[in-house]
């Protein structure tokens, strides 16, 4: 399930959507701030290029708004039937709880959605190599 060659491997340990061996951000650690979205212009092992096409990852917006309902929706069910929050209450901890995921949610919404129009090609990067 989470071997490469799967979106999965790609997408969760921030693989180049490409070879699968090529960090797709920067910066590993997600907690520093100034450069959690920083990303590569092109994979450091297959050189493939991320941005295809200008402002081509605004489209992780899409993504990333999923995810953040997602969050809010979940946040506000614990909120009320575990610590029976009131509706005005509960909108404190959805807040917070999206303010601390926003560095994991924007990288992962822009891996989703490049993994979404690349696919893995095992011989990309022997290609690449013989040209």
């Amino acid at each position: 399930m989470f071997k490469k060659g799967t979106k999965l491997y790609s997408i969760l340990f921030n693989k180049c959507p490409k070879c699968h061996e090529g960090d797709f951000m920067v910066e590993k650690n997600i907690f520093k701030i100034h450069k959690a979205f920083k990303m590569h212009e092109n994979c450091t092992k297959c050189n493939f290029k991320y941005t295809m096409e200008p402002s081509f990852f605004y489209g992780a917006m899409y993504i990333n708004y999923g995810f953040s309902v997602g969050l809010s929706i979940a946040t506000f069910a614990i909120s009320t039937l575990v610590f029976k929050l009131s509706l005005l209450e509960s909108f404190i901890p959805i807040v917070v709880v999206l303010i601390l995921t926003a560095p994991f949610t924007l990288r992962l919404s822009r891996i989703t959605w490049i993994n979404i129009f690349v696919s893995y090609d095992a011989n990309y990067n022997k290609t690449i190599q013989n040209e």
